[in-house]
């Protein structure tokens, strides 16, 4: 078992789960490799990142195919087009600021995903 964190580290780590899927405004399956690797890594150090981490990974995982299938619905209609936009930006919004409450409080739930990883 690895040395527990800090509650200074757990929610600096809390924080990197959610805002680590900014990742994927270089490379989109970013969004969701980001989390996952702070999760994989910390999970055992902390209740408070395991949670996060996996809030994070099932939110960017549901904006990844949301995105995705939006994308593909574009070439019948542009206005799929401009809703993938605002679900792409939306999620990266959301990330950042799950990332800036995870730091104050140690935890952010966000409003909206498919929870895969429960």
């Amino acid at each position: 078992m690895a040395k527990a964190l800090s509650k200074t580290e757990e929610k600096t780590w809390a924080m990197a789960a959610h805002m680590s899927a900014l990742f994927g405004l270089i490379f989109p399956p970013g969004l969701v490799l980001g989390p996952l690797l702070v999760w994989l890594f910390k999970r055992n150090e902390s209740t408070v990142v395991d949670k996060n981490g996996k809030e994070a990974i099932n939110f960017q995982g549901t904006i990844l195919v949301g995105t995705f299938i939006l994308a593909i619905l574009s070439a019948a209609s542009t206005i799929f087009l401009l809703l993938t936009l605002i679900v792409g930006i939306a999620g990266l919004g959301l990330a950042v600021y799950g990332g800036i409450q995870a730091k104050k409080t140690g935890s952010y739930t966000y409003p909206f995903a498919i929870r895969l990883i429960k």
